[in-house]
């Protein structure tokens, strides 16, 4: 059991920001006192291990309410980061998506997936989906097939309904659940649900997310037996100042050295080479979008989700995490599913802060306003569950087909689409003398030079973190005011500009060299005169003149033609380089401009490009990082989705 505690705990707090405690009222204030023993005082818990298709057990943790009067649904969320705590008596304080549902009564089910903590089986780091299995060949649809045929066969008081549901990683497992799903599977809500790992967390169209080094052990230390205590550890940066480790570290192949392990359940050769972590080895080994990643995708399978599965896909605008995945998980199943019951949530959050029982909702300095996700977790959250699981189930749910926050005007919208549909496509183009314009101007070359030995900053902290989030709304002046940062700017808005769906930058690009990156930023430079409305922001920073990022995204050039077969620059030769941003719903209101930054290093939120070109960048050496001239061509432009 040792540092099981404190794993667990960092566990939770960097990857699933779990449920809490509603505004409160006469009712919930006379229970406040009992909170913390609720589960404990109303659900009995019983520890199960459920064998699968090919004989493999997981280990399962079920809730059930004591009361035995009624039938419940069961909710499910099966998770690679343990159902701790283990063994009788021991429970957790708080169990379901949120504490509404907890107290209402469910039956609430935690299993570990194969191969991770009690459960048995080897782990596949986003196992691929396997459509025409044979018998006893299993993947995670078919674990999930197979538990909930086994929960709603043997689990007293069940009325035969299920519903899955989680954040992050679990949130993946959520839409897995969906895919050729169980007949008694009823509702599903992947939240901030991992979509492709090409564009998810580790990588970013191609670039590598430097910020994620240590969580690398995590998802790729070997583990071969079942366990309630953590097999991992976390590589120790032993300084504060990530973007100094960093470059000093120079290539990345110079960080295979904290990817070798001393385990005691395998036998590896010692050489200098070796690597231990099976995720980090599958990462350098495949550094192009190849047949392993593509495998391991699951928004391409959105066909697969029946028609009697309602779906209600969640995340936030500032998620640093997870944004691709929930937004395509969405569009996945609008495609394919015309008959689905189908409703996309997304608010001004980070990383499953939906979750959150703060009644304070800011991202970062940013300050969105209060009870934003309370609001989401009673109005929302909870009716989906009870609508689909304990009454009508049918399509009418009493809930909008999209419910989101405009960041900018900070109040809930719903539409009847996603997009919604009276937004229009308009090009605005990055002009001469740093303007942004509605209109083409003449053609000419914007130059800079990207030094590698001085990459842009994604913060202007100094630190370390274990995965970044309050980027999303960092105040960009530090990177504005670099020579290195081209910036591009509308007038003063006379009148409201409301962004609603994706951006496409369309950027006309040279550079000396034959690789690069190309990172841009949509900016809303707020007015000299904003109230200073948040006591929690940094010291240094005022909300005259912020500049809240909005979006941003990184396109490693390579990949600008084909994320499978990545191709050199021509140097000095013009070349096209689009660039898909997430959806926003945002308003750059009347008195503030529209910014739009382009810079070619973001360091070390991604690795540095070599800016020359190699067949694989993980094995690149010193000598092939060159500093260059890049260029940007005034015939650039971003296409916003402008609601009209």
């Amino acid at each position: 059991m040792k540092n099981q505690t404190l794993r667990l705990f960092f566990i939770a707090i960097s990857f699933i920001i779990f449920i809490g405690c509603t505004p409160k009222t006469d009712k919930t204030l006379a229970t406040e006192e009992k909170t913390d023993t609720f589960v404990a005082d109303n659900y009995t818990k019983k520890e199960v291990d459920i064998t699968m298709r090919d004989g493999v057990k997981l280990h399962t943790t079920i809730y059930t309410p004591n009361d035995k009067s009624t039938t419940y649904p069961i909710l499910m969320q099966r998770t690679p980061y343990s159902s701790a705590p283990y063994g009788e008596g021991k429970m957790k304080t708080k169990i379901s998506p949120n504490i509404h549902l907890m107290r209402e009564g469910n039956i609430v089910v935690y299993q570990d997936v194969r191969g991770r903590w009690m459960s048995e089986g080897v782990y596949d780091n986003m196992r691929a989906y396997i459509p025409n299995k044979k018998e006893n060949q299993s993947d995670e649809v078919s674990d999930t097939y197979d538990t909930i045929d086994w929960l709603v066969k043997n689990v007293e008081n069940n009325n035969g309904n299920v519903g899955t549901w989680g954040i992050s990683y679990p949130g993946h497992y959520a839409t897995i659940s969906a895919i050729d799903a169980h007949p008694a599977l009823k509702a599903a809500s992947p939240q901030a649900c991992i979509g492709d790992f090409f564009f998810d967390d580790f990588h970013h169209n191609g670039a590598f997310l430097l910020s994620y080094f240590r969580a690398i052990p995590l998802f790729g230390t070997y583990k071969d037996s079942p366990t309630d205590s953590s097999w991992y550890s976390l590589p120790e940066m032993k300084t504060q100042d990530q973007y100094q480790f960093f470059l000093d570290k120079g290539p990345l192949k110079n960080l295979n050295e904290y990817f070798k392990y001393d385990k005691l359940d395998v036998k590896t050769a010692e050489n200098e080479d070796r690597i231990d972590d099976f995720f980090w080895k599958e990462i350098i080994e495949h550094p192009n979008y190849d047949s392993v990643w593509q495998s391991k995708g699951i928004i391409q399978h959105m066909n697969k989700v029946p028609s009697s599965v309602a779906t209600m896909i969640v995340g936030g605008f500032f998620d640093a995490e997870d944004l691709y995945g929930p937004l395509e998980t969405y569009k996945g199943i609008e495609k394919n599913g015309k008959e689905n019951y189908n409703t996309l949530v997304f608010g001004p959050w980070d990383h499953g802060k939906w979750a959150s029982s703060a009644v304070r909702n800011d991202v970062g300095n940013y300050y969105f306003g209060d009870s934003i996700s309370l609001k989401f977790q009673k109005e929302i959250e909870t009716k989906f569950f009870n609508h689909f699981l304990k009454g009508k189930g049918d399509k009418n749910s009493g809930l909008p087909e999209a419910y989101v926050f405009d960041s900018g005007k900070k109040e809930w919208k719903s539409y009847d689409a996603w997009p919604p549909k009276n937004a229009v496509k308009q090009d605005w183009f990055l002009s001469e003398n740093q303007e942004l314009t509605a209109a083409k101007k003449s053609t000419s070359a914007i130059k800079f030079i990207s030094d590698l030995k001085r990459p842009v900053p994604y913060s202007e902290d100094i630190k370390t973190v274990f995965t970044p989030r309050k980027y999303m709304t960092d105040d960009q002046r530090f990177a504005a005011r670099r020579p290195d940062v081209l910036v591009f700017e509308t007038d003063i808005l006379t009148e409201d500009f409301t962004l609603a769906g994706d951006i496409l930058a369309k950027l006309k690009v040279a550079t000396t060299g034959t690789d690069a990156d190309w990172i841009v930023k949509v900016v809303d430079v707020h007015p000299a005169d904003t109230a200073e409305n948040n006591d929690k922001m940094q010291d240094h920073l005022k909300m005259s003149n912020y500049h809240l990022m909005v979006r941003s995204e990184v396109m490693r050039g390579r990949f600008r033609n084909s994320f499978e077969h990545p191709e050199p620059f021509a140097p000095n030769k013009k070349t096209d380089v689009n660039i898909k941003l997430q959806d926003v719903f945002h308003t750059f209101k009347k008195g503030h401009k529209v910014q739009i930054q382009v810079q070619s290093t973001w360091f070390p939120l991604i690795d540095l490009n070599p800016q020359t070109y190699v067949d694989n960048i993980y094995k690149a050496d010193e000598k092939d990082f060159k500093t260059q001239t890049h260029t940007v061509f005034t015939d650039s432009s971003i296409e916003f989705s402008i609601l009209k």
